[in-house]
């Protein structure tokens, strides 16, 4: 048996080597394929009451997702367990991590990583592929931490209130615009999204403008949810959440629908659709689940781990 030359040797150790460590590096990039999902978007239509969306039996004020529940699953049994307020909802849904927050300036940044952090460090993605687009500009917040190993780290980018960096929020037809132009221009892998109706008009005491919001961000809902099945990036990749940071006082607690911010049913009771490749179909899941079980549930489907997360995955909205 002939030996090979030195000089031939070190080529082939090195050749090897570069194999062996380009599948260690790589692989830890890919995410794996356990899920056919690539990409998330997740919708939080702000303040509406269960009463009013699947909480009535007519359904009237929510056509649109009587429509999309025949291709997912509807969760009427989902609470948000924590602080009953925009930003603490919020951060609740993207962190998985429930806390207190200042809730009318943005001046408080969560206390933990969001889903999308963690997902831009796993693959170490361009900003561009994560994006946070809400109508209220105080959730630009949502886009870093004040953990300082996480701070102004891997953070996704944003678009949050007055399209032209002004103070005050923007009307959802123009957030809704954004969206449309973020996705079909940067493809990002995941979205987080927030609709400031009906929780705008609540506050003013605006009884018809409240369920105007309602029936509007349903048809916004609608809309993205019919783009990610037509658009070959997303068409079977998808999954959809919709869901809401909080609801309202019922009537008679306190001012009732006006506004929100206590243990009331009508502020912990929300709503929570699901659609993906991997989620069932016309399914009605009664199970308990909460807030906090979105970010657990998104950390599953792609393939990393929230360390610090306080919910679980919501097993019973996979197909067995």
């Amino acid at each position: 048996m002939r030996l090979l030359p030195d000089n031939e040797m070190k080529t082939l150790f090195f050749f090897f080597f570069y194999i062996f460590y380009s599948a260690i590096v790589f692989g830890q990039n890919k995410l794996p394929s356990k899920y056919k999902t690539q990409h998330v978007i997740v919708i939080v239509i702000d303040g509406p009451r269960y009463s009013e969306t699947w909480g009535d039996e007519s359904r009237r004020y929510i056509p649109r997702m009587v429509e999309m529940s025949k291709r997912g699953v509807v969760c009427t049994n989902f609470y948000n367990d924590g602080h009953t307020y925009t930003s603490s909802g919020h951060a609740a849904i993207s962190s998985g991590f429930k806390q207190a927050l200042e809730n009318k300036k943005g001046i408080e940044l969560p206390q933990k990583p969001s889903f999308l952090q963690y997902y831009l460090k796993k693959t170490q993605a361009n900003a561009s592929k994560a994006w946070i687009i809400t109508s209220k500009e105080k959730l630009w917040i949502l886009a870093n931490c004040h953990d300082s190993t996480w701070k102004d780290q891997y953070t996704p980018s944003y678009s949050c209130g007055k399209a032209d960096g002004g103070i005050g929020q923007r009307h959802d037809s123009l957030t809704f615009q954004k969206i449309m132009t973020v996705l079909k221009q940067d493809k990002p892998n995941l979205m987080l999204i927030n609709f400031r109706e009906p929780d705008h008009s609540g506050h003013k005491n605006d009884w018809k403008n409240y369920l105007k919001g309602i029936q509007d961000t349903d048809s916004l809902a609608w809309e993205i949810w019919k783009y990610i099945q037509k658009d070959s990036y997303y068409k079977d990749k998808t999954t959809l959440f919709v869901t809401n940071d909080h609801g309202r006082h019922l009537d008679g607690i306190k001012d009732g629908f006006v506004n929100h911010g206590d243990d009331c049913e009508g502020c912990r009771h929300i709503n929570l659709y699901a659609f993906g490749p991997d989620f069932k179909e016309n399914t009605i899941v009664n199970q308990r689940y909460v807030q906090v079980d979105i970010s657990a549930t998104i950390a599953e489907l792609l393939g990393f781990t929230m360390p610090h997360g306080q919910g679980k995955v919501m097993e019973s909205l996979f197909y067995e």
